[in-house]
Order: structure tokens, then sequence, then C-alpha cells
């Protein structure tokens, strides 16, 4: 029988399972999302760090190799010239854990997701 996975209540609770260096970088991109978008709040969603602003605004995850990041579709499309140095897919943008991380671009895209969910009002 496998094992249950842990099921996360908090963002804390999800960033206290890594390893102290990955634990910083989700600590500042927490910040750099929070700063971007001070009337999100925090949940986890799909057992994974989200922000929620007039519904979902983004979600990041951290991987053996890589941090996540998932602001929809629609923000990689726009900010796709300024991704071309990173993988991305639809609605995913992997970051190289062992590069710096863009903290901002990714403040840019926060923000342009920002008008998106308000502009849903």
């Amino acid at each position: 029988m496998k094992p249950l996975k842990k099921r996360f209540e908090t963002i804390d609770e999800y960033i206290a399972t890594f390893p102290r260096n990955v634990q910083d970088i989700l600590e500042e991109l927490r910040q750099t999302i929070r700063n971007s978008a001070p009337d999100a709040k925090e949940a986890i969603s799909y057992q994974i760090p989200t922000f929620r602003l007039n519904g979902n605004l983004v979600h990041f995850a951290a991987f053996k190799n890589h941090i996540g990041f998932y602001p929809t579709s629609s923000a990689i499309a726009h900010f796709k010239k300024e991704l071309s140095g990173y993988e991305a897919s639809k609605g995913t943008i992997r970051f190289p854990i062992n590069e710096p991380i863009p903290f901002d671009l990714i403040r840019k895209i926060v923000k342009y997701r920002v008008k998106e969910n308000l502009g849903k009002k």
C-alpha cells in the first residue's frame, strides 16, 4: 500500500518540507508575490502554494531541479519574449533551482495577473 501524501493546510507547512536553500527561494518568491499583490489571499490549492484575488492569481511549487511558477497561459503568452530563456509551456514556467530566480520578472507577471483578475469583476 502506498503511503498517503502529506496534505498541507498553509504555505508555511509546504515550505517547511524543503531544504533550507529551497525554503529561502520559496520565501523570497512568496514575499515578491505578496508585495506585488498585497490584497491577494494565501491558500493551498492542488496541494501547492496559491495566491487568490478574484479567483486564482498564481501558484508556485518546488521540485528537485526547478521552481514551478503557474501564472496562467495568458500571462505566459503576454511575457513570452521575457520568458524565452526559461522552459515554459501553456500554464507553467520552470526556473532552474541552481540559477538566480528572476524576481523582477515575477513581479511584473503578478502585477499583470492582478490587473487581469480585477478586470473580471
